[in-house]
């Protein structure tokens, strides 16, 4: 990977961390109380897990994003960002359907449609770097089982 815009790169990962982390302000003060008294399956994983794996995430989001916006203005570019943008909107309300408004059965509506935009962005990706499009695998199979966590959570409560 070579980084031809330095500037771009940083304020990438920042971004996505940052506007990733924003999400914890709806989800924190909900861990040891609403959270802590559903019933989950024996799959879910320690709280303690969740911080690293995101902010991992989110800075490989940040540089496949940069990969992509360093790339020359293209309708092709510009239609992988707008995806982008989207599965990353999709992202951060789900924190705020889940935690903060406890509607478990439409948090798993929403995380679908964000794998599905996870998927569109990857697909996109692609056409413009492999990188890129490699970089959002872990994302996705994160969220994968996120679903799969969601949906179990949903019908166990």
């Amino acid at each position: 990977m070579k980084i031809t815009n330095p500037q771009k790169l940083i304020l990438s990962i920042i971004a996505t961390v940052g506007l990733g982390s924003l999400g914890g302000i709806f989800t924190i003060a909900e861990i040891p109380t609403w959270y802590a008294g559903l019933n989950k399956p024996s799959f879910n994983p320690p709280n303690w897990i969740f911080g690293p794996m995101w902010t991992t995430l989110y800075v490989l989001m940040g540089i496949s994003f940069y990969l992509i916006w360093k790339l020359p203005i293209s309708a092709a570019r510009t239609q992988a960002i707008r995806i982008f943008i989207i599965q990353f909107i999709l992202n951060f309300c789900w924190s705020i359907i889940f935690f903060s408004m406890h509607q478990i059965g439409w948090a798993f509506v929403e995380i679908i449609a964000m794998w599905v935009f996870i998927l569109l962005t990857i697909i996109q990706f692609r056409k413009l770097s492999t990188l890129a499009a490699a970089l959002l695998i872990p994302y996705l199979l994160w969220v994968s089982f996120a679903s799969i966590l969601n949906g179990s959570i949903w019908q166990l409560n």
